[in-house]
């Protein structure tokens, strides 16, 4: 279908900054773009009707990393390139609440628990033991200890005695989290084009011109911010992992608070509206998980229903009312991918399942790159 004149005129032509992807890091890099460039015309192109991926479909978690998680990446990563990681997640994570306020985003810190199942005494061991080694590193951050030793108050079933909590995690509520992106990327007048799929684009040095299914246009830089779908326009450090998630009817006298995790940061619950969402598990089928179409399968969703029924709220009667997936971007490497692909072409992808935290961050450092 062509378009009309106005319609071209209106939205793609004279464009200065053209974003691909509606998520957290294409929404912040938008709104730091227009701190930078007050006058420039922004755009934002996206696939879905609404934002596709993770940013609409995580569980809303305002974390930056369990204890078993960050001894993981210690083997990927040392002591200084995991501190500056945990610092862009905690920096973010300010960021993202400065800029929409608390109320906006359903914003709680509540805390969050990490616990281990009972055949996991060897990871429950040493996490035990690196509590304060932890804590001791990331103190440049935080002038304090933030991770304690709690006990299984909560009677989580076929658990070990003891939990590990960390009191700097909250929880947000992640459709006003966005919504409230959005509206702000209205209100200093970004234009956001959904159902728009980005086909190829071509930097000729003046310009780069964009092939969409809706149009083609020139447009002065180009910021791909499509994170997991990265691959799609031939950005090979990111591979797609998926993380099923399902949450319960409303639960009568549901006392749990605060955010958890499960087996190195794979498997996490939480509470909202007197519900439980739980999600993960990829790391049952990692190979199989890595894809990025939307879908569950009954072998991961029998897991999550087995640590619902099992471990979290054990001869409870309770109903599932609802199964969905989201898409991370994830890599070898847990620091995102944000670079120049070419003079006018710029990426911030690779999120590594941390979007909440570290999107707001990635977002900005993209849009600094643009003074280069």
């Amino acid at each position: 279908m062509a378009l009309s004149y106005w319609e071209y005129k209106t939205w793609f032509s004279d464009v200065d900054f053209t974003i691909v992807g509606s998520g957290i890091t294409g929404l912040s890099c938008a709104l730091e773009l227009r701190e930078i460039y007050p006058k420039a015309k922004i755009l934002i192109l996206e696939r879905g009707a609404m934002p596709q991926g993770a940013s609409t479909k995580n569980a809303g978690f305002a974390c930056f990393g369990s204890v078993s998680e960050l001894l993981a990446d210690l083997k990927t990563h040392t002591e200084e390139e995991l501190l500056n990681l945990v610092e862009m997640r905690v920096k973010g994570l300010e960021t993202l609440r400065t800029r929409l306020g608390d109320a906006a985003i359903g914003f709680k810190k509540l805390g969050g628990y990490e616990l281990f199942f009972q055949n996991q005494q060897e990871l429950y061991a040493t996490c035990l033991e690196s509590v304060e080694y932890i804590n001791r590193l990331l103190y440049p951050l935080f002038d304090e200890a933030i991770f304690s030793i709690k006990p299984n108050i909560q009677n989580f079933r076929n658990i070990k005695s003891q939990l590990l909590f960390n009191k700097e995690e909250g929880e947000l509520d992640t459709g006003m989290m966005m919504r409230a992106l959005v509206n702000s990327a209205h209100d200093n007048h970004i234009q956001i084009l959904n159902n728009c799929k980005v086909e190829s684009y071509e930097d000729l040095g003046s310009c780069v011109v964009l092939k969409t299914s809706q149009a083609e246009f020139k447009t002065r830089k180009l910021f791909i911010a499509t994170n997991a779908f990265a691959g799609r326009l031939n950005i090979a450090q990111v591979k797609p992992a998926r993380n099923q998630v399902l949450i319960t009817k409303p639960i009568k006298d549901l006392k749990l608070t605060g955010t958890y995790h499960l087996d190195e940061g794979y498997t996490y619950f939480r509470t909202i509206d007197n519900r439980i969402l739980l999600g993960g598990g990829r790391n049952l089928n990692l190979t199989g998980e890595q894809t990025d179409s939307f879908g569950t399968t009954s072998q991961i969703q029998q897991y999550l229903e087995g640590v619902l029924k099992g471990t979290i709220l054990p001869g409870i009667s309770l109903e599932i009312e609802h199964r969905w997936s989201g898409i991370l971007g994830v890599g070898d490497q847990k620091h995102p991918v944000l670079k120049s692909l070419s003079d006018n072409v710029f990426c911030g992808v690779r999120l590594g399942g941390m979007g909440i935290a570290i999107g707001s961050q990635v977002g900005k450092k993209l849009a600094d790159l643009s003074r280069h």
